[in-house]
């Protein structure tokens, strides 16, 4: 059980995120095929310099009792696949809260995202 802490955590954490989207409408529920696509493009790019550094000695896979063991290639986790997604979908939420923040700036209001999701809607 304690293998799954790690990966557990992730999914937790990517779960708290998605609730903030939801709330606020920031990315996938506002235009889901972009943020799907701009997630699977950044977790794809990661894991090709994940790869490279793996392949040039850079990376190395710690041993650790919180992880899973599952490899997606050697000295790769499987953990790293949901850490990068957790990583691009954080990065893509912080970029669209402060785009809306500073849109509303520019129309002389204070933006608070609740706002901006109400009248994007």
């Amino acid at each position: 059980m304690i293998g799954l802490a790690y990966l557990g955590a992730l999914l937790v954490s990517l779960g708290g995120l998605a609730l903030l989207d939801r709330a606020h409408r920031l990315a996938f529920w506002s235009d889901w095929r972009r943020s799907a696509l701009c997630v699977g493009i950044g977790v794809a790019g990661f894991l090709a310099w994940d790869g490279a550094g793996l392949l040039l000695g850079i990376f190395a896979r710690g041993d650790s009792p919180h992880m899973t063991g599952l490899l997606l290639a050697p000295e790769l986790p499987v953990e790293e696949a949901f850490f990068l997604a957790l990583l691009c979908y954080l990065a893509l939420l912080a970029w669209r809260w402060f785009d809306r923040s500073a849109a509303g700036r520019e129309h002389g209001q204070r933006a608070e995202p609740s706002e901006t999701a109400e009248r994007d809607r």
